[in-house]
């Protein structure tokens, strides 16, 4: 059962390994958010969740790929951040592509499947 509340059907891609999802929609929203806010606080805080969480998700995602996908520099006269490496980034672009790929205005497989669902359900 997902923990989040869908008012019409929907496709969520994840990437998972072991017991971790390793990408998902919200670790893709978050990188996203990263490269957008160079912070993992204002990313956190754009999507509603806490530093730590963030932290979670970002330590999770890193374990799983040779290198980090997410990168932290400390204050000093550049303010500190945070920022995708190259990796991050084209893991990021190659889940997005493929969310694309199997959206149904994209998919005649994903129509197909949402076709055949009950409405009563």
């Amino acid at each position: 059962m997902t923990r989040t509340h869908h008012t019409a059907p929907t496709f969520q891609l994840r990437l998972a390994m072991a017991r971790d999802v390793v990408i998902g929609p919200g670790k893709a929203d978050l990188l996203e958010a990263i490269e957008g806010t160079g912070s993992i606080s204002a990313a956190g805080r754009a999507l509603n969740m806490s530093y730590k969480k963030a932290w979670q998700l970002i330590d999770t995602m890193n374990g799983h790929f040779p290198t980090p996908l997410v990168i932290t520099q400390s204050g000093g006269s550049d303010r500190g951040g945070a920022r995708l490496t190259e990796l991050g980034q084209t893991v990021l672009a190659h889940y997005r592509a493929l969310e694309r790929q199997l959206a149904p205005e994209h998919s005649s497989d994903a129509r197909a499947l949402l076709a055949l669902l009950d409405d009563r359900a």
